[in-house]
């Protein structure tokens, strides 16, 4: 944003220790603002952000432009390129996401579990933000938007390092961010967006446990590994997305037929996108041919267990390794099964616990897929594409978490929040 620190980060002389540190002291102070503002002024600001970004699509298109033809000339392969591009179509879920957030409830201050005691006491649980939340992302401009609209309404100040390679994308929508905090008498330091991309910043970001609260990664394996490994500030993050469809010999061929078609094909390089396909014995025979033509059509890569190979036409022989690989690509494991029981001990596995599916007519198998699979997303007759924070109805998300605490699955508004106890007495001692 447009601080005296980032201005002065945009000088390559400028000292990282002192540059996050400022950060750090600015987004703590703003924090405290940000948390005692009301409803009506953080949806205010989240609205002029949309309208910032509708008026000026075309700067922020021309900005991303530089990026792609950046990452072009760097050699990024498609799946990197994929995320980093800001089509008509994202740039219109940007502006979506934001007003569906400002329209969702606020859950700062949400009272609940009040009881009560035989003292004569009330005790009871209020929601509170988290405070800071840094956020070190790649390739992906959108998160931008989604992050400091997300933080923004949970009551949090956020500090938002992106990748060098969505340099020229993210100070274009900081620009709006910046536009609508301001205008709706909001501080601006309430997101900041790291204006260097000197890597020694991200390792002080998520050291600085005086400033931050939590820190999100949301990135390829290893900068996600390298956080979890250095950072000393909590962190919420998932490693891989390997998600499963299990098509039972229950299942509606239709169903299972577009379900297994859509989870691979409607976008390759995304966490919730199937990577194995595991289909029952009893079913195989009748729908793995035409799946087959179905992915050989889609230029899908067919890796199939033994069992499958002789029923898929133009497939190959999957190697131990294809059962615990995120492809991010149009490559696809599939593996028979003798039934449920065996898919689910092939997800407890080799699963990463993000996002698994059954297709079946059956309420019983379905009802077990649910309770037994433990995964952040379970699903029953959809695609796995629909884990996902817009489409659960979140406004947007900031990351999916496969960790079982804090927050887990897609992470939204409650995701960003925290209880304490709150007493209520009347002048009650303890005896």
């Amino acid at each position: 944003m447009a601080s005296n620190a980032a201005e002065r980060a945009l000088d390559q002389s400028v000292d990282i220790e002192s540059y996050m540190l400022d950060l750090g002291r600015q987004a703590r102070a703003a924090s405290r603002v940000i948390a005692r503002s009301s409803t009506a002024q953080k949806n205010a600001a989240l609205l002029l952000m949309a309208d910032a970004i509708q008026a000026r699509r075309e700067p922020i298109s021309e900005a991303n432009q530089l990026d792609l033809e950046a990452g072009k000339a760097k050699g990024l392969d498609s799946a990197m390129l994929d995320r980093l591009a800001l089509t008509p179509a994202r740039i219109d879920n940007m502006i979506e996401g934001l007003r569906q957030v400002a329209a969702l409830p606020d859950p700062v201050g949400e009272i609940s579990d009040m009881r009560f005691r035989p003292s004569g006491i009330q005790v009871g649980k209020m929601r509170v933000p988290l405070g800071v939340v840094g956020i070190i992302y790649e390739s992906r401009p959108n998160v931008t938007c989604e992050a400091a609209s997300l933080c923004l309404k949970s009551g949090n100040a956020v500090i938002l390092r992106g990748g060098s390679e969505a340099l020229h994308s993210n100070q274009a929508i900081a620009q709006c961010i910046e536009i609508g905090l301001s205008a709706a008498g909001i501080d601006p330091n309430a997101v900041q967006v790291v204006a260097t991309t000197d890597r020694a910043a991200v390792g002080r970001l998520i050291t600085m446990t005086e400033y931050v609260d939590v820190i999100i990664p949301r990135g390829g394996k290893s900068l996600i590994e390298r956080i979890s490994a250095e950072a000393r500030v909590p962190v919420i993050k998932h490693l891989d997305g390997i998600c499963h469809v299990y098509i039972d010999d229950k299942a509606d061929y239709q169903k299972a037929m577009d379900i297994a078609i859509n989870a691979k094909t409607q976008r390759y390089g995304t966490c919730n996108t199937m990577e194995t396909l595991l289909v029952a014995q009893g079913i195989a025979a009748r729908i793995l041919p035409a799946l087959a033509k179905a992915y050989k059509d889609a230029g899908v890569e067919m890796r199939a267990c033994k069992q499958s190979l002789a029923l898929m036409d133009g497939a190959i022989a999957a190697t131990p390794a294809d059962w615990s690989t995120e492809y991010l690509a149009p490559i696809l494991a599939i593996k028979i099964v003798a039934d449920l029981d065996e898919a689910m001990d092939h997800i407890a596995q080799y699963s990463s616990a993000h996002t698994e599916a059954i297709v079946t007519e059956d309420f019983s198998r379905a009802q077990r897929f649910l309770r037994e699979v433990d995964s952040s997303s379970v699903i029953v007759n959809a695609s796995t594409r629909f884990a996902d924070g817009f489409e659960y109805g979140l406004g947007a998300e900031i990351g999916i978490s496969t960790d079982k605490l804090h927050a887990r699955g897609p992470v939204g508004l409650e995701g960003l929040t925290s209880q304490k106890y709150i007493v209520l007495g009347d002048g009650q001692i303890r005896t």
